[in-house]
């Protein structure tokens, strides 16, 4: 349905009152992600936390396989035909799969200091997902932009790195500075290869977050013999940006806003003596939850921003089934 009353701008947001330590990106960091298109910030994820995330992405990999790829089912697993195999390399709407560590993190001051400096206080978690390479499944990640769209507000992914990234062995390549506008990635990738002017390639280990903007150009060269690499996505926008441009409804991100009092209930209850966050989203926008909290944890999309990719047969800026992201 149509937005026929739009959000006035939000009052700048109050600095959050967040015990020890304050999660939020500094001046330089918003600055130097607005520049790059990314950021890396090393150690962001707590030992407990990163541990328990890493034990809960073995069990949705092995529930993943136990329902096998003729699952029509498992929606939410999602299969590629690799060297002759069936692979699993990606599960979407984590929350809904049993395990707490997901919710626990959404509701992190580690996830939402980024979310609150960058989306400003009304911030929507619009994606999550997990994507990997399996060990010896190294297969590349195309150059793309996983999202193009107006840029009158960031719209971001929270990477959550479960696995060590190593150059030589597939690690994350970036552009710098090409999430400005769209970028034609077949020419790109056409022309350059994996080594287009200035391209890097970002060394993480587990507990590492990297913040990328979805128009950021990246993707992931094929290697041979790879260990296990597993990373969490969260991708935000501001609920004005929704209101404005779509492509969801009022109604959509209020379901959406529904998992943030769940997610800070389950941190809370996971790190009962670490840091908290409080949310300072507008009045107008604090969902009324339903007291189900499994009713609230599968939010579907229905429809998705259009992202820009290249993959055989296909054309440049086509639109992505999912605006998620989809590099490992």
């Amino acid at each position: 349905m149509s937005i026929t009353t739009p959000l006035a701008p939000a009052a700048t947001p109050p600095s959050a009152r967040i015990e020890a330590r304050d999660y939020h990106l500094t001046a330089e960091e918003i600055a130097q992600f607005d520049r790059d298109g990314y950021l890396v910030l090393k150690g962001r994820i707590p030992a407990p936390l990163l541990e328990r995330l890493r034990d809960a992405a073995d069990r949705w990999i092995a529930e993943g396989h136990a329902r096998g790829p003729a699952d029509d089912s498992a929606v939410d697993y999602q299969w590629a035909m690799r060297g002759g195999a069936q692979r699993l390399f990606r599960i979407d709407y984590l929350h809904s799969k049993g395990e707490d560590a997901s919710l626990e993190l959404l509701g992190s001051p580690a996830v939402l200091g980024i979310a609150e400096s960058l989306a400003g206080a009304n911030f929507v978690p619009t994606y999550e997902s997990m994507v990997f390479k399996d060990t010896g499944d190294g297969a590349a990640i195309d150059w793309h932009q996983d999202a193009v769209h107006p840029r009158t507000h960031r719209i971001f992914n929270v990477d959550v790195y479960l696995d060590a990234s190593r150059i030589g062995e597939g690690a994350l390549r970036v552009a710098p500075g090409s999430h400005l506008a769209p970028v034609d990635v077949c020419q790109l990738q056409e022309e350059y290869g994996w080594d287009a002017p200035g391209v890097i390639q970002v060394e993480l280990e587990p507990g590492d977050v990297l913040v990328h903007d979805v128009m950021v150009v990246h993707g992931s060269e094929a290697v041979t013999g790879n260990r296990l690499r597993r990373t969490i996505y969260y991708e935000f926008r501001a609920a004005e940006q929704i209101f404005a441009e779509g492509p969801w409804d009022a109604e959509w991100v209020d379901r959406r806003l529904r998992l943030l009092p769940v997610a800070l209930t389950r941190h809370d209850e996971g790190m009962p003596d670490a840091e908290w966050f409080v949310w300072n989203a507008d009045e107008r926008l604090r969902p009324v939850t339903r007291g189900d909290a499994e009713d609230e944890l599968r939010i579907a999309h229905g429809v998705h921003s259009p992202g820009s990719y290249c993959s055989a047969g296909s054309v440049p800026f086509r639109a992505d089934e999912d605006a998620s992201d989809a590099s490992a």
